[in-house]
């Protein structure tokens, strides 16, 4: 694993990191560390769920020596709808969806799963830096079975009821459609202006220098984020024994 160039803080034996001065921004060497450990323990506590990476890249020679330019990846997945919103949705026409069994666990733990369906809808996730803003950004895209990309108001009718819900009661983020940072292709993204303040909010009540687990932040701000896309963490993740 590469190294993120940011100095640590072992408390107890915990590795920690500031939050830059509690404001709920993070510098990229933080955003690096951050996002090693979230898919270290992503993958420790989530074995049978598919593992976020770590895409390294070549450093771009204007950087500072100490940062580290990558993103992480989560990609060629499914977010299904339950089959309550499907029987909802088609007025309870009386036949039971022969693929809803085991799977319906995986989407009430997770909402992720691995599917070879015909008919299933893939989504690529990229947690991604931003200089300008200082924090995380989620740029996700969908395709078809057929490697087709589906338009926004298609992957709207194929995420779970409530994330549409939760993107139209939002006042900190919005969807755009732009291009990749780093893969010059246009791409959806859930904006970042409003990401700082809320997460300076969700850790007032937490010791800010330091004291917050270094994997914390992006836990926090994928739970949040990830209700908009349906993508959702599981609760074990935030359960301080398995750290």
């Amino acid at each position: 694993m590469a190294s993120c160039g940011a100095s640590l803080v072992s408390l107890g034996g915990k590795v920690v990191m500031n939050i830059s001065s509690c404001d709920g921004t993070l510098s990229s060497s933080d955003f690096c560390l951050a996002a090693h450990a979230f898919a270290e323990k992503w993958k420790r506590m989530n074995p049978v769920l598919p593992s976020w990476s770590w895409v390294a890249l070549s450093k771009s020679p204007w950087l500072a020596s100490h940062e580290v330019e990558g993103y992480l990846s989560l990609e060629n997945m499914c977010i299904l709808r339950s089959c309550e919103e499907d029987h909802n949705e088609e007025g309870h026409k009386g036949n039971e969806d022969p693929n809803c069994s085991v799977k319906e666990e995986y989407i009430d733990n997770a909402t992720l799963v691995q599917s070879h369906s015909h008919n299933v809808r893939y989504f690529d996730f990229h947690i991604v830096y931003s200089a300008s803003y200082s924090v995380p950004v989620l740029y996700f895209r969908a395709y078809s079975s057929d490697g087709q990309p589906l338009l926004l108001e298609d992957i709207e009718k194929e995420l779970p009821g409530n994330s549409t819900n939760v993107l139209m009661e939002s006042k900190w983020t919005f969807i755009t459609h732009e291009e990749h940072p780093y893969l010059n292709r246009p791409w959806y993204k859930l904006h970042p202006c409003g990401t700082s303040e809320w997460m300076k909010l969700l850790f007032l009540a937490e010791p800010c220098s330091p004291g917050v687990p270094v994997e914390l932040y992006l836990l926090s701000w994928i739970s949040m984020v990830g209700q908009v896309v349906g993508l959702k963490v599981p609760l074990e993740m935030f359960n301080k024994r398995n750290e």
